[in-house]
């Protein structure tokens, strides 16, 4: 129900997990097999005899010496900065307000999601087949949605409680005055079904 990249989130997740795998594993060795503190020895030696031939090519006053070292601090701070921009734009989640409508001049009318959640507990109260619900607004690529949970009794027809539920929905659209996207989840023990799918594209 995000406007988070999951698909993004879940390569970059794979990236930085790889690296730090890698990392771990080369400083396990390095601490337990002689040829490979040995390679580590030699290889951070090289590293650091380059990065000193690299500091004179570009060299600044002192205390700063090299415009490298400049761009070796800058590079983390812009990264830091993007990283900071990115996850301030990802899904808002959660949200109180289930729809907003300004009225000009005389002010805006605001339908908390709570009212909507608690006329659909209320309308499935006295179903036998339903245990629990959960009813939460979020927002979405499409904007706000609602995310209907269900608890079945075991043995009921989640068919038809899918039903139940796209009927109260279609009374909500028509309460509100237009449709609002949902998702639906009816859970019955170790069985799960999503149901109205199509409202969610």
């Amino acid at each position: 129900m995000r406007n988070t990249n999951r698909a993004l989130n879940r390569i970059l997740l794979t990236l930085v997990g790889l690296v730090l795998l890698g990392t771990g594993a080369a400083l396990i060795a390095a601490g337990t097999l002689p040829w490979a503190a040995e390679l580590w020895t030699v290889t951070a030696s090289s590293v650091r005899d380059h990065a000193r031939n690299l500091a004179g090519t570009a060299p600044l006053p002192e205390p700063v010496r090299s415009w490298w070292l400049v761009l070796a601090v800058a590079l983390p701070l812009v990264g830091a900065a993007l990283s900071a921009a990115w996850l301030a734009c990802q899904g808002g989640g959660k949200t109180p307000r289930l729809a907003e409508q300004s009225e000009g001049t005389a002010g805006r009318t605001v339908i908390d999601a709570g009212l909507v959640s608690t006329a659909i507990r209320e309308a499935l109260k006295g179903n036998t087949d339903v245990l629990s619900t959960s009813v939460s607004a979020w927002e979405s690529r499409r904007g706000t949605a609602l995310q209907i949970r269900l608890e079945a009794r075991k043995g009921a027809s989640t068919r038809e409680l899918a039903d139940t539920v796209e009927q109260l929905l279609r009374r909500t659209d028509a309460w509100l005055g237009h449709p609002i996207p949902a998702l639906v989840r009816i859970t019955s023990g170790a069985r799960t079904q999503i149901a109205g799918s199509r409202r969610t594209k």
